[in-house]
């Protein structure tokens, strides 16, 4: 029991770490469109690669809110059919729903993991900058790994409040 508590404090903690360099890239691509379309204005001169990057750094900012968002219970959910279920009912879904995501996003983190890794063999780049690609697929990755990490964590819960009442 202490050590479950002490695993999701953890897991909570770790999450909300991974949000905030979520939070940094969003300033991250928020100050360089700021700066492309105010050079691409007043200069005539845009930065070149900025599409890319914002593409990159975007898909890892995803990545990285999710499992923060997960542990906050902050994503939008259509409860008020499941609000007139029975609590068991409700518990149940739960469980298959959790556990739905869980494969789902095990089977996308896995898949990101080898798709890096097969870019790094080949030297897979950027079309515009010829920057390595690789490394914003294992950021998602690992995000999803993490998104992992808590939907365990929620399941137990599940299984622990059906076992409760």
């Amino acid at each position: 029991m202490l050590s479950f508590i002490r695993v999701e404090k953890w897991t909570a903690l770790v999450s909300e770490w991974v949000n905030w360099v979520a939070a940094a890239a969003v300033v991250f691509m928020m100050l360089l469109i700021t700066a492309d379309v105010t050079l691409r204005y007043f200069f005539n001169s845009p930065l070149r690669g900025t599409y890319e990057v914002v593409g990159l750094v975007g898909s890892v900012v995803v990545a990285f809110a999710l499992p923060y968002t997960t542990v906050c219970r902050g994503h939008i959910a259509v409860d008020f059919l499941a609000q007139r279920l029975p609590w068991i009912a409700r518990v149940i879904l739960n469980i298959v729903n959790t556990l739905a995501a869980l494969i789902l996003f095990s089977f996308a983190s896995w898949e990101c993991g080898q798709y890096a890794q097969s870019l790094k063999a080949s030297g897979e780049v950027s079309a515009t900058l010829q920057m390595p690609t690789y490394p914003f697929i294992y950021g998602v990755a690992i995000g999803f790994a993490m998104l992992c990490v808590v939907l365990v964590i929620e399941l137990i819960r599940q299984f622990r409040g059906a076992e409760i009442e």
